[in-house]
């Protein structure tokens, strides 16, 4: 009887340290932008926006978004270290332009479609926390944001809305206002 209760016993130690370890599957960590009309309700990005940085390794793309159109929100990865994520956003934007000439008693409309292109840098400066949950799981970094500037072509203003970064990609971080027209 000993002889089967010592093996029985072993073999239910070694299952019973066996643990099942819940590595998230999506662990990126990105901030996420909600586009904002001045009266606080969402807005739709009518022109195309493509974001870049000049941050990651030469093994990364350095084009986070690529020519993203009629979207209310977006996600932006942030990198794992450093003290500021330096970013640029390109807004193209078709225009028509009219012209009106009046010679004598007759006028004359014609348009000329152009391209405008305006870039503008976004500096967000944070916190980075790193993350463990095992060794079995991928390491990853939370940040706490600490701050935005950035230049004003297209963009008004870039409000933090919530500081906290993690796999909680359901939270807007940023609440961006483009300038009327874009």
């Amino acid at each position: 009887m000993q002889k089967i209760v010592i093996p029985l016993f072993v073999v239910s130690l070694i299952l019973s340290a066996c643990s099942a370890v819940d590595c998230p599957q999506n662990n990126t960590v990105d901030s996420v932008y909600q586009l904002k009309r001045a009266n606080g309700m969402a807005d739709t990005l009518t022109d195309t926006l493509s974001v870049i940085t000049l941050m990651h390794n030469e093994k990364e793309d350095p084009v986070l978004i690529n020519r993203d159109t009629k979207v209310t929100s977006f996600n932006v990865a942030m990198s794992y270290s450093g003290s500021e994520d330096i970013l640029y956003f390109l807004i193209r934007a078709p225009r028509t332009k009219k012209d009106t000439i009046v010679s004598g008693n007759d006028t004359t409309i014609t348009e000329k479609n152009y391209l405008v292109e305006l870039l503008d840098t976004v500096v967000v400066g944070k916190e980075n926390h790193k993350h463990f949950e095992s060794v079995e799981c991928t390491p990853s970094f939370f940040h706490t944001i600490t701050g935005v500037r950035h230049t004003k072509n297209a963009i008004d203003s870039i409000v933090i809305h919530n500081r906290e970064v993690n796999y909680d990609s359901s939270k807007e971080h940023f609440h961006l206002y483009l300038k009327s027209g874009y």
